[in-house]
């Protein structure tokens, strides 16, 4: 079945559309009470994050990019959790108790609009896919058309699970069934509500007022406001839109993974048009809020995680996993590093198969080699702790030397306790230092001491025990030497 219905254009800034929508007052109501239950999950549903970022905030982000500044949220199930999500200076939440239904939800929110004169965008907090353009066309389409109710709707090959919308001779909507409450001439109806509604702020709260629960559910559908004003003599004009993905509703973990392909999809194609070079860009994955420079080249197989900040001409190799960091200009991450919290500066080298966890802050020009883990620690510039090093809890100078096997053993099984290194000083392989301990400037700690005491500067370190040789004889154990045998 085709619609009769009008699309959805781009609005030009000089239409008459663009004119009548800027000199029209609009808030919005996002409807976030329901549980999810399709879901199967303990967390509020527009709680779950895609690309780093709660779907409802790409919601509401889409409804401010659109220029409309005034938002009522409407929570429900989990509703502490979902507030302290949102930015309370610019969202006003009010709470669905208990929740009988869309038309039920949007009851909610009456009392936050008793003074407002304009008109009223609808949207479900659980459409992150939603753009600033649709609601902008949206809001051009119903000005255009002189409305004081419209509906978003979209055509679908498979309609299965929406309400279908019924239009009249002249291409009006009549009503909008909901798909448990069709009967079988109307499920094969391929025009379906996205649930997005424009609508005259005074005559939507009139119609959720005559709004009965007369179905299955026994719930109080917004979809039946409708067929309530149609019953008025008030056209009803829906507006198609031309993609349909756009206002796809995530209700199952297969709904949330798509919409995390798409989401995911659009930022890999921002950092491209930035500059950003993704050598296999169906396998790179990166947050909402991470922000790459021009001239960086990042391989396959990388994850970049919350508010990571990466810079110019930096190579992240496959494997890497990058979250809440920051990595200045020609840094290199080589192959299979993790990055948790933590601050790289220019031109340093991570890798491959190192870990920075957090708090762990390497310097200009530094190298942190294979295998060595930073936790917490401050590394100067220059300085190399090239493989299979520990350094915990620690402050290391500028161009210092560390050697392979290298550890600070900073707990003590109570404590934690930190260890200085000074600018210049070379450690040799094998070296534990037991925290809390200081090495002096320029110093040398040799090759497998145990350091327990602070080291001055300029010195050379060495604790070893003695070297012992046993000559061994056919079929018996090593004879103790004479050294050995005197008391």
């Amino acid at each position: 079945m085709t619609t009769r219905g009008q699309r959805a254009t781009f609005v030009r800034r000089d239409s008459p559309e663009a004119i009548y929508t800027a000199m029209t007052r609009y808030s919005a109501i996002i409807l976030a009470a329901g549980k999810g239950t399709r879901m199967k999950s303990h967390l509020c549903k527009v709680l779950h994050p895609i690309a780093g970022k709660p779907m409802i905030l790409y919601v509401i982000d889409a409804v401010r990019s659109a220029g409309i500044e005034k938002l009522v949220v409407v929570t429900g199930h989990q509703a502490d959790h979902v507030r302290r999500c949102l930015d309370q200076d610019k969202v006003e939440c009010v709470i669905q108790e208990p929740q009988l239904g869309t038309g039920h939800a949007v009851a909610a929110a009456k009392g936050s609009f008793s003074d407002f004169r304009g008109h009223v965008l609808i949207l479900c907090g659980d459409t992150p896919l939603i753009e600033p353009q649709t609601i902008t066309d949206l809001m051009g389409f119903h000005g255009g058309a002189n409305s004081r109710l419209t509906v978003l709707t979209m055509v679908l090959e498979d309609p299965t699970g929406y309400g279908r919308i019924v239009r009249d001779e002249t291409g009006r909507v009549s009503r909008i069934v909901e798909e448990r409450d069709a009967d079988d001439e109307e499920k094969r109806i391929r025009e379906v509500n996205t649930g997005i509604y424009v609508a005259d702020c005074g005559l939507l709260f009139s119609l959720i007022e005559a709004i009965r629960p007369e179905n299955a559910q026994g719930e109080y559908y917004l979809t039946d406001m409708a067929a309530e004003a149609v019953r008025r003599q008030i056209p009803v004009h829906g507006c198609v839109l031309r993609e349909s993905l756009l206002a796809m509703g995530v209700n199952t973990r297969i709904d949330l993974a798509e919409a995390s392909r798409e989401i995911w999809s659009r930022r890999r194609r921002r950092l491209m048009l930035g500059g950003v070079t993704l050598l296999d860009p169906e396998s790179v994955f990166v947050d909402n809020e991470v922000e790459v420079a021009p001239d960086t080249v990042i391989h396959h197989t990388v994850t970049l995680a919350g508010k990571t900040r990466i810079g110019r001409d930096c190579v992240i190799e496959p494997g890497v996993f990058i979250r809440d960091s920051l990595i200045g200009d020609r840094v290199n991450v080589l192959l299979g590093s993790r990055l948790d919290c933590a601050v790289v500066e220019d031109g340093t080298s991570v890798g491959p198969m190192a870990h920075l966890r957090p708090e762990a802050r390497i310097g200009k020009n530094a190298r942190i080699g294979n295998f060595v883990e930073v936790k917490k620690s401050v590394v100067g510039d220059g300085t190399k702790a090239a493989h299979l090093t520990y350094l915990g809890d620690s402050t290391i100078g500028s161009d210092v030397n560390i050697g392979c096997g290298t550890i600070t053993c900073n707990y003590d099984g109570k404590k934690k306790h930190r260890t200085v290194i000074h600018d210049g000083c070379f450690i040799g392989s094998d070296v534990q230092f037991i925290a809390p301990v200081e090495i002096g400037e320029g110093s040398l700690i040799g090759a497998g001491s145990t350091i327990t005491r602070n080291v001055p500067p300029g010195t050379l370190a060495v604790s070893r025990a003695r070297q012992k040789e046993y000559p061994l004889r056919r079929g018996q154990g090593p004879k103790p030497s004479d050294e050995d045998k005197k008391p």
